[in-house]
């Protein structure tokens, strides 16, 4: 758009130019055929040279402002001198009348109509004077009607203009101002869930991998007296959560999929979980109902982020000494149940379960609603607990 406006504004000054020319030349042709023999003849020539001149050097060394700008003060000069030049070549040569034209646009085009208006009728009423002055025979009246018409027109299409061009400019300067309101929002909205999506992948995986090394490094030193073959399992135990929370860690710098998931499917990542979950005091077991087809990297990072979140709170909160991950493949979804026979809960009490469990049952229901499904939990107290994420296949491709 400023392109356009720049070639435009091009244009419009070739064309200034151009007339200016044409009209300094016929002028001066009109003084040497009908004023030369006046007695300030040298002078007149003087001043059409001098008109000439300011007029060139004018454009060069004071250019006109900018559409919307106010003019700079070298601007303002020149337009006064050229002004004074021309009211004095008026004076001594007639025929100089239609020079005003050049004078008239750059006025309308630099000044405010405030000053713009006053000028022109200025210019006009001394075009008028000097026609008179010069007419032979009875007075036409297209002497004294065509110029105020020609400059009311000039005038009202100039101002007209002008006045567009200050509400178009408004228009776009509140578009600038919106799009960059929105851009602005909309990084603050995208900051703002890649922090969310970090603070959830962090607690899925390095956070659940700190806890258990914490826990069995705990129960090492309390048996480290009694039982050093167990004290030395234990340990071995915490360091191989430690080399997959190394790999966890290097994988959120490359492209934070699940470490897991490198070279692997969701049913094998799914197992290996299911196996590696397993230890004293729970079992749990891993079961596919169907084949899963070819599924977007998203959707089974998600399912197996999900099923992490929902291990870790077994672990950690239920009381269970089995669970159970069903992965279960239909033809227009894929959905993953975590149950396990622990203490439950009161159903009812989710969403403040939510806030007290930090990222734990948000963090799934927010994997599993950017797939594109739903996630729900159903336990009762003393009866365990099933989460269930279900993942319409129609959506995977959009996701993807």
């Amino acid at each position: 758009m400023e392109n356009t406006t720049d070639a435009d504004e091009r244009r419009l000054a070739a064309v200034v130019h151009a007339a200016f020319f044409v009209l300094l030349c016929s002028s001066f042709a009109r003084f040497l055929t009908r004023d030369q023999g006046g007695p300030h003849a040298g002078w007149a020539v003087a001043l059409f040279v001098a008109f000439l001149l300011l007029h060139v050097l004018g454009h060069v060394l004071a250019p006109p402002p900018r559409a919307g700008t106010p003019p700079s003060t070298r601007h303002l000069a020149w337009l006064g001198a050229m002004s004074a030049v021309w009211v004095a070549l008026l004076a001594l040569a007639p025929s100089a009348t239609w020079c005003a034209m050049p004078l008239l646009f750059a006025g309308l085009y630099a000044l405010p109509p405030r000053i713009a208006v006053p000028l022109t009728a200025v210019l006009t009423v001394l075009v008028v004077v000097s026609e008179i002055r010069v007419a032979d025979g009875p007075l036409n009246p297209n002497m004294v009607v065509a110029p105020p018409a020609v400059a009311a027109v000039a005038t009202a299409v100039f101002v007209h203009l002008q006045r567009q061009a200050a509400r178009q400019r408004a228009v776009v300067d509140d578009l600038v101002r919106t799009r960059r309101d929105l851009a602005a929002t909309e990084r603050r909205a995208g900051v703002l869930a890649e922090r969310q999506r970090l603070s959830a992948e962090i607690h899925d995986t390095l956070a659940q991998s700190l806890s258990s090394q914490q826990m069995l490094l705990q129960a090492a030193e309390r048996v480290g007296d009694t039982d050093p073959e167990t004290a030395r399992a234990h340990t071995r135990e915490a360091a191989a959560i430690t080399a997959r929370s190394l790999a966890e860690a290097r994988r959120f710098v490359h492209d934070l999929a699940p470490a897991d998931l490198a070279g692997h499917s969701l049913t094998a990542a799914l197992a290996a979980l299911a196996e590696r979950e397993t230890g004293p005091g729970l079992t749990v077991g891993f079961r596919l109902d169907g084949e899963p087809g070819p599924l977007p990297d998203r959707i089974q990072a998600a399912l197996l982020r999900i099923a992490q979140g929902a291990l870790a709170n077994v672990r950690e909160h239920a009381a269970a000494t089995r669970a159970a991950l069903t992965l279960t493949c239909l033809d227009d979804q894929i959905s993953l149940d975590v149950a396990d026979n622990g203490r439950g809960f009161d159903a009812d009490a989710a969403p403040a379960l939510d806030r007290d469990r930090g990222h734990g049952l948000p963090a799934m229901r927010i994997r599993a609603r950017q797939s594109g499904g739903t996630l729900t939990v159903e336990s009762t107290p003393g009866e365990g607990t099933v989460v269930s994420a279900a993942i319409p296949l129609a959506l995977k491709e959009v996701v993807a």
